[in-house]
């Protein structure tokens, strides 16, 4: 057996949807499934929403690695380089 022929991806999408779903019945079935109520819901797409946008939210320091660019050079016009 191939390597890449083993594995949960490797599988036909709709042999991983039934395994799947016979999973998330057995945790229902058992009790052990977490349901989420609305509050819950709320707290966590707040939470990933703001760490999804960190970066947005707030600039990032400057650092003293960052030396500035000089400015761009400048061409001569042809004719007054002769």
């Amino acid at each position: 057996m191939a390597k890449e022929d083993r594995g949960f991806a490797s599988m036909d999408r709709n042999k991983q949807r039934e395994i799947a779903s016979k999973g998330g019945k057995a945790a229902h079935l058992k009790r052990t499934a977490h349901e989420w109520t609305s509050e819950e819901a709320r707290a966590a797409g707040r939470k990933g929403g703001m760490a999804s946008h960190r970066s947005k939210a707030a600039p990032q320091p400057a650092t003293a690695d960052v030396v500035p660019m000089p400015p761009a050079r400048t061409t001569v016009p042809v004719a007054s380089r002769y």
